[in-house]
């Protein structure tokens, strides 16, 4: 099978923690694009850094890998493939995932390092950015 294709968002991003029993900022909601995820413990929210959230932590300066798809929920190994080229080009990732796709974020000042990972290993980046 062949190698996937990953756009590089051109937005930075934010990843925020709050309170678990906080109610989503109508600001998240009419974001663009925006990713929830909630424990008993913790509501993280990861959207662009132009988008203000009140949170009691965040990590700012994020870019986002965009694993372009739709990829079947069948496909196997796809995220555990392309963690393991960028862990080996010491890059820290944070993963988010839709029904249809996988968007690797990685810190800006590494974005150059991931890209130039992927590509090795045989992936193509779009770096329309």
């Amino acid at each position: 099978m062949p190698k996937q294709t990953l756009l590089v968002r051109e937005s930075l991003f934010t990843i925020h923690s709050l309170d678990p029993e906080t109610n989503i900022p109508s600001s998240v909601l009419n974001s663009p694009l925006f990713f929830l995820g909630k424990t008993e413990d913790e509501l993280s929210i990861v959207v662009p850094d132009s988008v203000d959230v009140p949170s009691l932590d965040s990590d700012e300066g994020w870019r986002a890998l965009e694993l372009l798809g739709p990829l079947h929920l069948s496909m196997v190994g796809i995220m555990a493939q392309i963690g393991e080229v960028l862990a080996s080009a010491k890059v820290a990732i944070f993963v988010v995932s839709t029904f249809d796709t996988d968007f690797f974020l990685v810190k800006d000042d590494k974005l150059k390092d991931a890209v130039s990972a992927l590509k090795k290993a045989g992936y193509s980046v779009n770096e329309d950015v």
